[in-house]
């Protein structure tokens, strides 16, 4: 094996990196490299990831660039959008003419933070940015999943919004009060976002749900509290094993024991989500007559001669 190998695989290189290690320009053409912009290279045979292409567009610029948009996402963790191109940002002014790269001009400085040594947009400044690319939807399952995974609060993303006046701060700003905590999948966020736009409110976000006794049922996806009725996504009905299987069953026996209503959401209801608020809707509502049905039951009756009639039954 080549000596220089190790120096190179899995990253790109620069060609004074190369030439340092005794690569010729000559050599540099050759099969077993493949160029990605002017004077920057990946040995062919190692594999043009996202972060590998993110790292490449930092290294063909100059400084001052981040990591921003969609590819910011995508490197954080989250599976949206297109992997190429890659998108940077930056005050600077000057054309950018790369293959590969779009750049975001701002004119006014923005946060940036180191990630695995390269610059990256901040989580909060790349939730407006992006709203100018995605619908409502998409910006607040965005939103969800930044607080989830990142060190990012709802009020950060709100406070970004109202504090900045770039592209996106319309849909950011509109969006923002509706980012919760505690959303523990894009999926959750879905279901959350076609309950809200259904008109039945937001419903509590993985919170622990107890008997009237303070004993612990289950932690809920999404629970509305005063109804006793809990909806759960489940996007594994499919690949649990038998004893799961048995776990889920006798967990949703005991909150129904305890009163609760659990509405269960798949994969499969996603591709007609016009059901779903229905399905809940109904489960509230039914929720609301049984409550009225046992206050009537117990409030004391107006008539004073109630309960001094006998009993009938039958005909």
């Amino acid at each position: 094996m080549k000596p220089w190998i190790d120096g190179l695989r899995d990253r790109p290189f620069s060609r004074a990196e190369a030439e340092a290690l005794g690569l010729t320009r000559r050599m540099l053409q050759g099969k077993r490299f493949t160029r990605i912009h002017p004077n920057v290279y990946r040995l062919t045979s190692t594999e043009p990831t996202t972060e590998l292409l993110a790292r490449a567009a930092i290294l063909a610029l100059p400084a001052g660039f981040a990591i921003s948009n969609v590819t910011n996402l995508q490197l954080r963790g989250l599976d949206i959008g297109d992997r190429h191109p890659i998108h940077l940002s930056t005050t600077r002014r000057g054309e950018v003419d790369r293959d590969g790269i779009i750049v975001h001009r701002h004119l006014h400085p923005f946060g940036v933070e180191l990630r695995a040594g390269l610059p990256f947009v901040t989580a909060a400044r790349t939730f407006v940015d992006v709203a100018t690319r995605f619908d409502d939807r998409t910006v607040m399952r965005i939103g969800d999943w930044l607080v989830a995974n990142e060190d990012v609060s709802p009020e950060d993303l709100a406070h970004e919004a109202f504090t900045t006046h770039n592209n996106g701060v319309t849909r950011a700003r509109r969006v923002s009060p509706m980012v919760r905590r505690g959303v523990e999948s894009v999926m959750e966020s879905e279901v959350r976002w076609l309950l809200v736009s259904s008109g039945l409110g937001d419903p509590e976000t993985n919170v622990d749900v107890y008997t009237d006794d303070g004993v612990w049922l289950a932690r809920g996806d999404m629970v509305y509290r005063a109804h006793q009725v809990l909806v759960e996504y489940d996007g594994w009905q499919h690949e649990r094993d038998a004893v799961q299987r048995q776990r889920d069953h006798l967990r949703r026996e005991a909150l129904e024991a305890a009163g609760w209503t659990v509405v269960v959401i798949t994969a499969e209801d996603l591709k007609t989500p016009g059901t779903i608020g229905l399905r809940v809707r109904q489960a509230l509502r039914r929720r609301t007559l049984s409550s009225s049905r046992i206050l009537r039951a117990d409030a004391p009756s107006s008539d004073p001669q109630a309960g001094h009639h006998p009993a009938k039954f039958g005909g």
